[in-house]
């Protein structure tokens, strides 16, 4: 044993080492101190030996170049310090790689432009902090844009959707995770992006509204344009000597940069102006490397456009062949050459565009290329923005979440003493975990975020109860510690895997087929079940090992058991299934009937748009205009729903009030009233009042929706092979019953009862999938018992053993609902805003998937089956028999099965 917890430890520290090194810088950092404070180094050439990296002591003349570029930030040449260093290292003609970072490895990239940007990206790279935090928990800038109608000849009122999908493709490829992109009829969209400075990184606008018009054009086989050829100018040439047709050809130039000595050359080439095929023959595209090493956009085509390309460059392989001359395959993309490639061979479904790209520069073209804009944008307006989730309100969630923490701690303290301790460590352990691959991983940090958090330690204090539970059964029964510790895992290992595997598959297909919000929860939620598992058996079971060994803990498990202090022993459950099947069912019908008499408000404005109003204040009094007191005077005057944050225009630092609300007639006007009576000393002043679109698409809706229907689909699949149908069937009904009766009594108690706003966010999408996840883990623990109880009582009715599971899974499923109710309560108490329907959803959600294993899961699996365990038994999927397993114990059940089956 004493190997076994050395190895887990050393692991486990491995695991953790790695996890909190992820997590560092925990916030941002200034670049220009960063920069200053860098060590610097140089590359020192040697004739005949490997270049070597020396550490430079004498800084003078880094400081002179610092020096240079404070002064030309100060001078208003450049915005910011980091565009200011990029300019002015290029204008002095300075290396920054081998002059000042020669210890910094960077790709292979000969220009030595473009390797000075490597080189202050990474850097800057390094000072942000890992972990971001979306636009409800962090600031971040927004950017409006308008369809170019000169260039829409269609007019833009049916295109908004489709440019709202383009751009949120655009921006989540280019790793700017969880934005916020809102249409503002008639012809604008607005584009809100987390973690953003665009003094920093002015160019990333306009690599998301480029329109990616894509022409593959052709050179002239015979001419080039002489030096009085201007480029862009126009000339009609004869296509061939022998031939008298003429077509019309542009000059147009490009650039190509020589590997070796990377210097970089201009060259022109008269271009056919009507293309041979447009960019809508290109199917996807992608990032990949030709023979030499050098990163370049590879694409497939259609089938149709396979045929298209197949004739373009077998005409022009043709003609080479034949006249001993080339015409060269020219990419132009939105006017620019981007490629020119001579055809080697034909080529159809697929092929390569060169270049001489960065990394950076593919992934911006692949973006483009995979999210092509028809239409030109005009961006109108620029602005930085503050958190949606006010600060103070983020402060009272965080204190309500320690509140939460604190009372499990207490709980799992006083529950099971030194294994308490255990779980304690484990949980934390785990969680520090999952923070650190989500760092790692470059994830963006929102309210659905935290969510998948909130259920990922929810399940990780269940691994640890069931297991304890385990243990406490096996030390009942008379077995020693030790013993006891071996039979407790052996036990609960396929239960837990069984439980992580559904809800694994339910966050994949979230990661897979959802978008937006949706795609976040189910990255978060897939960590943080990889991470649960791994404490649960290996951390928990190492630190339990180590108590054991050393002897801190005469007793592992106390005897106390909830189940026993109130008298519970076994109940017969399935005796109440009509009444409480009934009654459950009523209430979904009655979440039904309230869903539809209040239809028309319980969609918020992140689902049906509303109006926006902007109005400037004195900057003196902002103080005054705390988020939530705006909340709290909306709320006194019964005026819906809001969502209020403050914006400012980049590089002006003066902010004004945007405060979004429903599109009932005159709110607006009842709003702007209500706070200038509240806040007299702010002196708010209506600025511009606007029509804003639902920030939560239809196609995220469409994909939440069949994103939650695949994943039952994956988990009746799952559980009817690893189980047996019935037990998938009683899963299913089981998770759609306790989605529905949580919308429909957050409904009634926010409609009908004033608790909670009754309204639907798009934060709530995540709180509905998190029951999902929450149902399923519960309802297959009840399931992993009768089925070992189903083998271990052979001669036992299907009723009774049915009760028998859910009696023995009892303590388990009332103290992990208790703990999880405890974190979720102190949410809902002293939460504010959206984190208090957030943490209800939730509360409503463990109540009933609580109720739903009991008496729907279970229930379901006995009607399935008639009530007949031969019934199950002849339903189980054959599972084959091994000559090394005759008169094993498989062998012994399936003989017990059929004596059963024919004495009943």
């Amino acid at each position: 044993m004493k190997n076994s917890i050395f190895w887990k430890l050393i692991l486990t520290a491995a695991i953790l080492a790695w996890a909190v090194l992820g997590l560092f810088p925990l916030k941002d950092t200034d670049f220009r101190d960063y920069i200053i404070g860098q060590s610097i180094a140089e590359r020192v050439e040697d004739e005949g030996k490997q270049p070597t990296v020396k550490k430079i002591e004498d800084r003078s003349e880094y400081e002179k170049l610092l020096s240079d570029v404070d002064a030309a930030v100060e001078s208003g040449k450049y915005d910011s310090f980091f565009i200011a260093l990029r300019e002015t290292a290029n204008e002095q003609d300075i290396d920054l790689h081998s002059k000042f970072f020669a210890d910094i490895r960077v790709v292979n990239e000969p220009n030595q432009e473009r390797r000075n940007g490597l080189i202050l990206d990474y850097l800057y790279g390094q000072t942000r902090g890992k972990l971001r935090p979306g636009l409800d928990l962090g600031s971040g800038v927004s950017f409006t844009l308008a369809i170019d109608e000169e260039q829409d000849a269609n007019g833009a009122g049916d295109r908004l959707e489709k440019l709202v999908e383009i751009l949120d493709g655009r921006v989540n490829s280019l790793g700017v995770a969880e934005p916020i992109i809102q249409p503002r009829p008639p012809n604008r969209v607005e584009v809100q992006l987390p973690g953003v400075d665009l003094q920093q990184n002015p160019e990333i606008v306009d690599i998301i509204v480029r329109p990616a018009r894509l022409d593959f054009r052709t050179s002239h086989r015979y001419q080039t344009p002489g030096p009085q050829d201007a480029v862009g100018s126009t000339k009609s040439l004869q296509i061939s000597p022998s031939k008298p047709q003429e077509a019309q050809y542009e000059v147009m130039e490009y650039e190509s940069t020589d590997r070796r000595s990377g210097q970089t050359n201009t060259y022109k080439l008269w271009v056919k102006r009507i293309p041979e095929a447009h960019g809508s023959i290109i199917e996807n595209s992608y990032a990949t490397f030709d023979g030499g090493g050098q990163i370049v956009v590879g694409f497939d085509t259609t089938d149709e456009g396979a045929d298209v390309m197949k004739k373009m460059t077998q005409r022009i392989y043709d003609q080479d062949k034949q006249t001993g001359t080339q015409e060269s395959l020219v990419v132009v993309l939105d006017g620019e050459i981007e490629s020119v490639a001579g055809i080697q061979s034909p080529i159809g479904n697929s092929g390569v565009i060169t270049g001489n790209y960065s990394q950076t520069e593919v992934l911006e073209l692949v973006s483009a290329l995979n999210n092509p804009l028809e239409f030109g944008l005009i961006i109108e307006q620029k602005q930085e923005v503050g958190p949606s989730l006010a600060e103070d309100a983020r402060d009272a969630s965080v204190k309500a979440a320690m509140y939460g923490a604190g009372a499990v701690i207490l709980f799992m303290l006083a529950y099971y003493l030194s294994s308490g301790i255990v779980a304690v460590l484990s949980v934390t352990l785990n969680l520090t975990i999952v923070l650190g691959v989500l760092a790692s991983v470059g994830a963006t940090m929102t309210l659905p975020g935290v969510a998948a958090l909130v259920l990922t330690i929810g399940m990780a204090v269940d691994a640890n109860i069931l297991i304890f539970e385990r243990i406490r059964e096996e030390i009942v029964s008379g077995k020693s510690i030790k013993n006891a510790l071996q039979s407790g895992y052996d036990k609960a290992f396929s239960t837990i895997v069984d439980a992580n595997v559904t809800t694994m598959i339910t966050a994949a297909i979230l990661f897979w087929l959802g978008t937006g919000p949706v795609k976040g929860f189910g990255l978060t939620l897939a960590i943080g079940i990889g991470s649960s598992v791994f404490s649960a058996l290996i951390i928990s079971r190492a630190f339990l090992e180590l108590l054991l060994v050393t002897g801190l803990a005469k007793k592992l498990i106390p005897d106390f058991s909830l189940q026993r202090s109130l008298g519970i022993s076994e109940l017969n459950f399935l005796g109440k299934r009509k009444p409480a099947f009934i009654g459950s069912w009523a209430i979904v019908a009655a979440g039904v009937v309230a869903i539809a008499i209040s239809s028309s408000s319980i969609l918020g404005i992140d689902f049906r748009g509303g109006a926006e109003v902007l109005m400037s204040f004195n900057q003196e009094a902002k103080g005054d205009l705390e988020i939530t007191k705006i909340l709290d005077v909306a709320e006194q005057n019964n005026l819906g729903e809001v969502q209020p944050l403050f914006q400012s225009e980049i590089g002006q630092g003066v902010e004004r009030l945007r405060v979004q609300v429903d599109d009932e007639q005159g709110r607006s006007d009842q709003l702007v009233a209500a706070l200038q009576t509240a806040f007299p000393n702010a002196e708010l002043v209506k600025v511009s009042e606007s029509i804003i679109g639902a920030t939560v698409s239809t196609t995220i809706v469409k994909n939440a929706i069949l994103s939650v229907l695949t994943a039952l689909v994956g988990i009746l699949l799952y559980v009817a092979v690893r189980f047996e149908i019935g037990y998938g069937v009683g899963a299913v009904v089981a998770t759609v019953h306790d989605i529905m009766m949580s919308i429909g009594v957050y409904v009634i108690l926010g409609q009908l009862l004033g608790i909670g706003s009754g309204q639907f966010s798009a934060p709530m999408v995540a709180a509905i999938l998190m029951i999902v996840g929450y149902s399923i883990n519960d309802t297959i623990v009840v399931f992993d018992r009768i089925r070992e109880e189903l083998e271990l009582n052979p001669a036992m009715k299907l009723f009774d053993v049915v009760n028998l599971a859910i009696s023995r899974t009892l303590s388990r499923t009332l103290l992990t609902s208790i703990t999880t109710f405890v974190a979720a309560l102190a949410l809902f108490i002293f939460g504010v805003g959206v984190v208090t329907d957030f943490a209800l959803v939730f509360l409503i959600g463990i109540l009933t998937g609580t109720f739903s294993s009991i008496f729907i899961a279970s229930p379901v699996f006995f009607w399935w089956h008639k009530g007949d365990r031969k019934h199950v038994t002849d339903h189980e999927f054959a599972k084959p028999t091994y000559e090394w397993e005759a008169g094993s114990k498989r062998a012994s059940k399936e003989s017990q099965a059929k004596e059963l089956g024919a004495k009943t």
